[in-house]
């Protein structure tokens, strides 16, 4: 149709629960309402229970510091007790597997996942975030940030009375009396694992919603379904804009010979320090369970000027290959399952090939003590070395200059603080002195292959 595809997709965390009405409400808007013109400008799908397993652990005693709903609400995790925003790249769960088939199959041009917040007081009805890993494509981050975010908080504010800003908490508690202010204002992460990061890899438009967990459970309903109602009137005006952004994302990424991929990161403060609004609370009592909710004071809060580290970069880098290559063998098949699933084009050499290629001796394995969402992970450090393989035919290489280059490339990547080797599914080659299974081809050859596509 031409149309850009909107997902909005709710309750990835179960506890967060105004995002699933809030869409609810808009569908009906949609189908029988007034944002019914929308739909000839726009297509949209909506998932209001990501986190069905969550939802279900309904429980008076989660997140009781929220302000509401009091009688109860589900819980962060899946029945796997695995967080579904921490497994994008890994894909542990039914449930993300099944997201990112989604993504494979219907290409959304903009993903808006909705949130509660959990942290700091500050003075925003709703805050947001948008792709902070720095290998995100450049026109599309820029958008984001300098055209479709500040629309967005402006309508908010001018057209329902909401204020909304970049996601983050304060770095530190507030100052005693006489003593400095030395409190930042912080983003989260740029690793892919989480949703709006992983978006972006794939050169899609994503906003994270997180509406004010202080606010009352009917205002934090509100502020949500005005947030969507803003995005959705802002994609069918600039639809054919939104599509085209994405589209030569998508070109530059086939057209480009290599990328500087990030291995190292740290947060970094925006050029100039910006006004944020700090918020005031009180107490009050549920009376279901007895526990001490937090409530928004909503028009107590003070603007104090700090630096705003809400962007992240690069404090050491690779350069990928023009493609990776890797023997197809029992502890490698898991990498060509993930691979499809995520959408990559992967290849199978159909005859031999003894072509030169940088290799990587492992130097270091560096593994984590305790678990983190069902593993223990691995950072590697170690020196890459130019010389000759003979790769068998049946072998795999996953070209870059595809769509999902930068994703393929983050996945594969030895050194790569979110991809296959720190997950764990490849501990079996990991030991110090010994060669990583994934080769990079820095120079175009021609090679026999032929296309693989993911079991069904």
């Amino acid at each position: 149709s031409g149309k850009p595809v909107v997902f909005i997709m709710a309750n990835i965390h179960a506890g967060e629960v105004e995002g699933k009405e809030a869409v609810q409400v808009l569908a009906r808007r949609l189908l029988t309402g007034d944002l019914q013109p929308l739909l000839k400008k726009l297509v949209i799908i909506i998932a209001p229970i990501y986190n069905a397993d969550g939802n279900e652990k309904f429980n008076v005693q989660n997140r009781t510091a929220q302000y509401g709903p009091i009688a109860g609400v589900g819980s962060r995790e899946n029945a796997q007790g695995l967080d579904l925003n921490r497994d994008y790249m890994k894909l542990d769960t039914p449930e993300a597997t099944a997201l990112v088939g989604l993504f494979n199959r219907w290409d959304p041009h903009l993903t808006v996942d909705l949130h509660t917040t959990n942290g700091s007081y500050h003075g925003y009805h709703l805050t947001y975030s948008i792709p902070l890993n720095p290998a995100t494509d450049a026109p599309l981050a820029a958008f984001h940030r300098d055209t479709m975010m500040p629309a967005l908080t402006q309508a908010m504010l001018l057209r329902h009375k909401f204020r909304s800003y970049y996601y983050g908490n304060f770095s530190a508690p507030e100052p005693k009396p006489g003593e400095p202010d030395k409190r930042t204002w912080e983003a989260f992460t740029h690793a892919p694992r989480i949703g709006q990061n992983y978006v972006g890899l794939r050169n899609r438009l994503t906003i994270l919603s997180e509406a004010y967990s202080y606010l009352s459970f009917a205002r934090r309903i509100a502020v949500t379904e005005a947030f969507v109602e803003e995005i959705f009137r802002y994609a069918a005006e600039k639809g054919k804009e939104i599509v085209a952004i994405t589209k030569q994302a998508d070109k530059t990424a086939v057209k480009r010979a290599s990328l500087s991929l990030g291995v190292e990161y740290k947060p970094e403060a925006l050029p100039q320090p910006v006004e944020i609004l700090v918020g005031e609370v009180r107490k009050e009592k549920n009376p279901r369970n007895g526990r001490d909710m937090t409530v928004m004071a909503d028009d107590k809060f003070t603007p104090v000027m700090m630096q705003d580290f809400g962007k992240f970069a690069a404090t050491r880098s690779v350069t990928t290959p023009r493609a990776y290559l890797f023997r197809n063998e029992a502890g490698t098949k898991v990498m060509v399952e993930k691979l499809l699933a995520h959408g990559v084009a992967v290849e199978e050499l159909t005859a031999p090939l003894n072509v030169a290629v940088e290799s990587f001796t492992i130097g270091e394995v560096k593994r984590a003590t305790r678990p983190f969402q069902g593993h223990n992970e691995v950072r590697l450090k170690g020196q890459y070395k130019t010389e000759s393989v003979t790769f068998p035919a049946g072998s795999i290489m996953v070209k870059l200059a595809q769509p999902l280059g930068t994703l393929a490339a983050y996945l594969l990547e030895p050194e790569s603080d979110d991809g296959l080797a720190a997950w764990n599914f490849l501990d079996a080659y990991l030991e110090s002195g010994k060669t990583a299974p994934v080769y990079k081809l820095l120079s175009d050859a021609k090679i026999a292959t032929r296309k693989l596509t993911a079991a069904k």
